[in-house]
Parts: C-alpha cells; sequence; structure tokens
C-alpha cells in the first residue's frame, strides 16, 4: 500500500463545527483523526482539511438543490467563514468546497497539482456524503485513493459498513487508520 508518501495528501474532510456534533462518541473521532494528522505530519505527508462553506447571504445555494436549499432558509453560521475543528499547523492546507464532493466549487484540484498529488488518503464525515462523492470524483480523474474506514463517520451506520466493505473497495483500498499508520 505504501508507494511513498512525497506524492501523498491526507484529506479531513467536513470535521468542522456543525457537522462534527451529528456523529456520536466526537472526542474519541477526533482523537483518531488526530493521530492520523500527527503522523502525517511526522512523515512530511501535506494535510488538507476540506470544509464546506459560503459567503454571507449563501448566495452559491440554488433553490434546486434540494440539500442546501433546506439549509439556507436555516442559515446555520458555521457555513459562513467556515473553519475545521482540527488544531492546523502553518504548512496545513484549509479548502472550502461550495458542495458536497471536495472538488466542487473548491481549489482542491489546484493545491494538488501544485503539491504533486497523485495519492489522496480520505477521512471524514459523513461516509455517505462528502467521502462518497470525493471518492467517485477523484477515481474518475485518476488518482490513487486510500479510504480509512474508522475515520469516516456517517449518521447511518448500514450505509456507512454497505459502501465500505461493497462500494469504495472497488475504487480505493480501505484500511483502517492503524493499517495505514504501519505502512507509512
Amino acid at each position: 500500500m505504501n508507494n511513498g508518501t512525497n506524492n501523498t495528501a491526507l484529506l479531513v474532510m467536513d470535521v468542522q463545527p456543525g457537522i462534527i456534533e451529528r456523529i456520536a462518541n466526537k472526542e474519541a473521532y477526533l482523537s483518531k483523526v488526530q493521530a492520523a494528522v500527527d503522523a502525517a505530519h511526522e512523515k512530511n505527508i501535506p494535510v488538507l482539511y476540506v470544509v464546506v462553506g459560503f459567503r454571507q447571504g449563501l448566495p452559491e445555494i440554488n433553490p434546486n438543490n434540494k440539500s442546501f436549499s433546506a439549509i439556507k432558509t436555516s442559515a446555520p453560521g458555521y457555513l459562513v467563514n467556515p473553519q475545521t475543528v482540527m488544531p492546523m499547523l502553518e504548512h496545513d492546507v484549509l479548502i472550502v468546497k461550495r458542495r458536497v464532493s471536495a472538488f466542487a466549487g473548491s481549489d482542491l484540484e489546484v493545491v494538488l497539482r501544485a503539491k504533486a498529488i497523485q495519492h489522496m488518503v480520505l477521512a471524514g464525515i459523513a461516509t455517505s456524503g462528502v467521502v462518497l462523492s470525493t471518492l467517485r470524483e477523484a477515481a474518475d480523474k485518476d488518482y490513487q485513493l486510500t479510504v480509512l474506514s474508522d475515520l469516516c463517520a456517517d449518521m447511518d451506520e448500514e450505509v456507512h459498513s454497505v459502501l465500505m466493505g461493497k462500494i469504495f473497495s472497488r475504487q480505493a483500498a480501505v484500511v483502517t487508520a492503524a493499517e495505514w499508520l504501519v505502512s507509512l
């Protein structure tokens, strides 16, 4: 699994206020994510934090978008000027996306190209949202992919299990964070 770390990046996606509160055992989850981030830093693997966010007034949200238009009426504050809940180091990168996929409406691809990243290691909330959408788009763009199964969370455990066990493995290596850390 370890094809070198010089072309690898760890993406921590949608681990932000308002979203992290939706999962059970958030402290345990954050602790495991931090361990993976710390290991990435030790190995000089870039860490990219991807968050969903919009401008004041949410002008990017189209009424035809069923998921996001519901948000627009309640206008949660965490979506304007979004931040990750993880402590960032100076060389970490914050990517703001405008839709579910980490690529949609963001500068993710520009950052990946600038850093010559070919292998993306994915973690985030929700498995059926940002992880699924990003994995599918990244696979279509010919990135090598690893999904850290225990660093992905979903409000529906059955959906999480099906995606990890039957879907993601068609396009990515699906491993636990501990397995990935050993391979570094």
